[in-house]
């Protein structure tokens, strides 16, 4: 069973995997506190041409391979990182009849070392669909959800309403314009059949594919909420108890609000800008981690609450 050990009635595996290879909208119905933009703004998948963008057909190609679960060689020609974007878009708007519409962005290659790994100086994003948000806290999915399955620990935040867009870099004021964070285990996909430069790590979407929702938080727009976002330490295990990863919230370019910052800045360059409820996905806290097949994996959250706040998956075994 894709299954979740809430009460709602759930999907069965063979359901799940038909979501997972976009093949049907079948999952759990998104919470009613986690709701995302009714709308998304035209802009995000508008694709914007570029010298060296791959061609339609390319994008074409590597968007039924994806929905196949087959891998696609990487993408040869692109000279920048605008040129990633530009596959991005196009692919995204291929995507959109089968994973739904995009409900926000993740960010990832948020870490230092990470960038360097790829050759850039900054993150990249990609953009998240209705069905990347489906799911929550203790379901099972496919173990092979994708063509390369990766786990991570991450988290989102939901923007409240589009004030976002002039709260600049003050962790506070960025604050006053989200109203939920929310626990999350990304389960992303890199479909290349070789490594990726950050180029095609964007053409790719950023790997973005599905995730898991914890309990939504609410917000406090205060310097000690702040504090607690950048103190709070991320801790994935699985379920044997082994510590596969922990990462305080500083990790992440310093604080987890520094990447919404980044994000607005990029995004603006862009000529676009972020929507109330939109949900925005943080990565990098946790190594990629490839799931086992049979295991249940946890990523808990200390110090951002009273007691610690966590979201669980469950890897199916294999066939």
């Amino acid at each position: 069973m894709c299954r979740s050990r809430r009460r709602s009635p759930l999907p069965s595996l063979a359901a799940c995997t038909a979501l997972m290879l976009g093949a049907g909208i079948a999952a759990l119905p998104p919470a009613a506190s986690a709701q995302p933009a009714a709308r998304p703004p035209e802009a995000m998948t508008t694709p914007r041409a570029t010298p060296n963008c791959p061609s339609d057909e390319a994008v074409a190609t590597l968007a039924r391979n994806l929905l196949a679960n087959r891998p696609s060689p990487p993408f040869t020609g692109m000279t920048s990182l605008e040129d990633g974007l530009c596959a991005q878009d196009k692919l995204v708007r291929l995507l959109q009849s089968h994973w739904g519409r995009p409900v926000g962005y993740k960010l990832a290659l948020t870490s230092a070392p990470v960038q360097q790994r790829f050759g850039v100086n900054q993150p990249v994003r990609g953009v998240i669909f209705e069905n990347t948000v489906r799911l929550r806290s203790g379901a099972e999915v496919p173990a092979r959800f994708g063509v390369m399955p990766i786990i991570e620990s991450d988290f989102l935040v939901r923007v409240r309403d589009d004030g976002i867009n002039n709260a600049g870099r003050d962790p506070v004021e960025i604050l006053r314009h989200l109203d939920q964070v929310i626990p999350y285990i990304e389960l992303a996909d890199v479909p290349l059949s070789g490594a990726p430069d950050a180029a095609n790590l964007l053409a790719v979407n950023a790997g973005a594919r599905l995730g898991v929702l914890g309990q939504p938080i609410p917000v406090e727009a205060t310097e000690d909420f702040a504090r607690r976002l950048g103190a709070m330490m991320v801790t994935m295990t699985d379920d044997t108890g082994r510590q596969l990863a922990q990462m305080p919230g500083t990790a992440v370019l310093g604080h987890p609000l520094n990447a919404v910052a980044f994000l607005l800045e990029d995004l603006a360059k862009a000529g676009r800008r972020l929507e109330a409820g939109q949900l925005l996905s943080i990565a990098g806290f946790s190594p990629l981690i490839t799931p086992e097949p049979g295991r249940t994996y946890t990523v808990r959250y200390d110090g951002l609450l009273a007691q610690p706040v966590s979201v669980s998956v469950r890897i199916a075994p294999a066939p």
